[in-house]
């Protein structure tokens, strides 16, 4: 949220904030910050990096929620449709933040105050990034998969995708320290989880049960005409022509165990901001031409990236992500799910189809 220089806690707040700018050419990845703020990272090669930098390396910061104000309480939705498959809702990352996903969900009236369905027939999707950098990312593997099963019973679901900490969390339990490739010198995944924010406790808590829930999830799927992944990339397209064979050779090369085959997966998940700049409505065609929808709806980059409003050198005054809803923004192709909760943002829970009256990057006068 906005707010000018001055004294006291919001000054404080800002200044924080302004320590963590990114030069504007950034675009995949920045420099890594020996602070240790866990982010995501990409290969040099791939973004035109100096040589040396590894995708160990992160950019996108973690602030102190204690610094936060705290957004206004949407009214909760009545989601049950007595005919035909109830509303559709999809989540954007969640990265840990148990207590924010309980608060979001109860909002949009998906879940009770106990914590349990209360959704009927309504369809939840949840578009990857469960852990890493937020303080219980199993406890949020744990919500997902219970309720997958209270609300098939009531007549709907709750399903998840494959986000690249997914991953990332997978490869360093299987992999940990074995060097792989990484396009510009040796990284192992055990190195990279910890520099994105890998949480001891989710290590320790990780059962075999949550790692094969993980490693079978889809990476895209076709829901009410919406393509939703969890990467705003064309990277998929390098995995199949077609939903079924993208989701098929995500999971072969996974079942493969192979190191260097899921880090070569892991670092096109991590790539981002395909669809921001120019030719971004372009690359959202291209997905969408060849695996169907109309819009296509994504998590990873959190939107005050995707806005200019942290790491942009413009103006003095800025002191935080300011976001409300989604962002739709490439034409009006694309929906950004990110609310950058690691940020001090907000987690999103959204239910589709949106205009684009409801979009937060409009809302504050701004276009793509």
């Amino acid at each position: 949220m906005t707010q000018g220089a001055g004294q006291g806690p919001e000054a404080e707040r800002t200044a924080t904030l302004r320590d963590f700018r990114v030069p504007a050419y950034v675009h995949e990845t920045g420099p890594y910050d020996p602070a240790g703020h866990p982010g995501d990272a990409v290969p040099a090669d791939e973004q035109g990096y100096p040589e040396g930098y590894t995708p160990t390396q992160r950019d996108l910061p973690v602030i102190n929620r204690g610094d936060t104000l705290r957004m206004p309480v949407a009214e909760p939705v009545a989601p049950v449709s007595p005919d035909g498959p109830g509303p559709l809702f999809v989540v954007g990352d969640v990265h840990g933040y148990l207590d924010e996903l309980h608060e979001a969900l109860r909002e949009k009236g998906l879940i009770d105050e106990a914590g349990q369905w209360c959704a009927g027939n309504a369809r939840l999707w949840f578009l990857g990034d469960f852990t890493d950098r937020g303080p219980d990312g199993i406890g949020v593997i744990d919500l997902v998969m219970r309720l997958s099963a209270e609300a098939a019973a009531a007549g709907g679901y709750c399903k998840a995708l494959m986000g690249n900490h997914e991953l990332l969390l997978l490869g360093a339990k299987r992999f940990g320290d074995t060097p792989v490739n990484s396009g510009a010198g040796t990284a192992t995944f055990q190195a990279a989880w910890l520099l994105n924010g890998g949480q001891k406790a989710d290590m320790d808590r990780l059962q075999d049960h949550h790692l094969q829930w993980m490693a079978r999830l889809d990476a895209i799927e076709h829901v009410d005409d919406h393509l939703l992944v969890h990467s705003d990339t064309t990277a998929y397209l390098d995995y199949g022509d077609s939903i079924e064979a993208v989701n098929d050779t995500v999971r072969e090369t996974i079942t493969r165990n192979d190191a260097d085959e899921v880090w070569d997966l892991f670092r096109k998940f991590t790539k981002r901001f395909s669809f921001r700049d120019e030719g971004g409505a372009d690359a959202v065609r291209a997905l969408l031409d060849t695996y169907g929808g109309t819009r296509i709806v994504h998590g990873h980059s959190p939107i005050p990236y995707l806005l200019g409003e942290v790491g942009s050198e413009d103006g003095e005054d800025q002191s935080g992500p300011n976001v409300e809803g989604p962002h739709i923004y490439a034409e009006g192709l694309a929906i950004a799910m990110d609310g950058g909760v690691t940020m001090a943002g907000k987690l999103l829970v959204q239910r589709l189809p949106m205009d684009n009256r409801q979009s937060t990057g409009q809302a504050a006068g701004r276009e793509d």
